[in-house]
């Protein structure tokens, strides 16, 4: 091929490459989700702590929070969000087919659900690990104890992998993981002894000790924690314009706790002789990011749902995890929460 050629064959791939990238901006769900003026969130609806259905069809969690979040910053009002409850194995199903806009269902971002579930997610907002469940008098005292235990679960997790690859790493002996549809599932085949241990998420496991049937006494959760989990939204990949949106929603309450800027005193920050607060909440009319949000999105974010630790304090804080020095706390306190600057 002479120079000529390849130079007119580059130039148009390069055509076809900037007309596809237009397209996909074009029509980004950030339009659509503000031409709907609502979210579909995915999320659960039994988890205590982080997303429950109230009798008064109201969810209440940390996890409903951030769907509110989210709906506060694109839509400038909390309360247009369409909670959707999900089952375990059906909610990267339902976020490719369209079903819902944004998935906040303590989900953990993984490689594998970066690439071959196609989901793309945003800042976490929980930092969890992977820990074990079982009878209180039980002879267990760790996972080490545990040779030839028999272990329940939740299918369509990173639950069995990461259980199945400590026993291996320890030289411990799994007779087998059973792997249930949901989590009534698990605990109903844990109380009739079907299990010696139960493992997920360490912060699920103390939101289902709360109010197993038989009383959180009757359940010891072992100290081992044997995982990364960071927990986040996530958004259906190759959307980067909705994304960013969603991310910085996020990172919205993060940096409001960084700077003690919370839902009770809000307004009196709008007049804050720090530039970057008052460009943070929308008070300096000139500035756009881009990001296709409100200049106010902050604002909205803190006033109607709260900072992270306001979040965290109405619905984690009552199950007894602590937070403080760990972390899931602001990158001041030694945590890892921390907010790339709204510049």
């Amino acid at each position: 091929m002479n120079r000529g050629r390849l130079l007119l064959v580059l130039a148009l791939a390069l055509a076809l490459v900037t007309t596809a990238c237009s397209s996909s901006d074009d029509n980004s769900l950030l339009d659509t989700v503000k031409s709907n003026d609502s979210i579909k969130c995915g999320t659960r609806d039994a988890l205590p702590g982080f997303a429950v259905l109230g009798d008064d069809g109201e969810y209440r969690g940390f996890d409903s929070d951030f769907c509110r979040v989210i709906a506060a910053a694109v839509l400038g009002d909390a309360s247009k969000v369409e909670m959707v409850p999900l089952e375990t194995s059906a909610r990267f199903t339902a976020l490719q087919a369209g079903e819902i806009d944004v998935l906040v269902r303590n989900t953990t971002w993984t490689g594998t659900r970066d690439g071959s579930e196609g989901a793309a997610f945003v800042s976490p907002t929980f930092y969890d690990g992977q820990g074990m469940m079982v009878a209180t008098g039980s002879a267990y005292t760790s996972v080490a104890d545990m040779d030839g235990a028999t272990v329940c679960l939740v299918e369509g997790t990173t639950t069995q992998i990461n259980v199945e690859t400590i026993f291996e790493f320890n030289n411990i002996a799994l007779t087998e993981a059973l792997s249930f549809a949901d989590t009534d599932l698990v605990a109903a085949a844990f109380a009739a002894g079907r299990c010696d241990g139960w493992t997920s998420d360490s912060s699920q496991l103390v939101a289902l000790r709360s109010t197993y049937s038989e009383g959180p006494e009757a359940l010891t959760i072992l100290p081992d924690i044997f995982s990364k989990e960071p927990l986040a939204p996530a958004v259906k990949d190759g959307d980067s314009k909705w994304r960013d949106a969603v991310d910085w929603a996020v990172l919205a309450t993060i940096q409001a706790e960084e700077w003690g800027i919370n839902s009770g005193n809000v307004d009196s920050f709008l007049s804050s002789p720090n530039p970057d607060i008052v460009r943070f909440l929308g008070g300096t009319a000139d500035f756009d990011p881009g990001l296709g949000l409100p200049a106010d999105f902050a604002y909205q974010v803190i006033k109607q749902v709260g900072n992270y630790g306001e979040i965290w304090d109405d619905h984690i804080a009552p199950l007894g995890i602590n937070r403080a020095g760990t972390v899931n706390d602001i990158w001041t306190k030694g945590g890892l929460l921390y907010s790339p600057p709204y510049k």
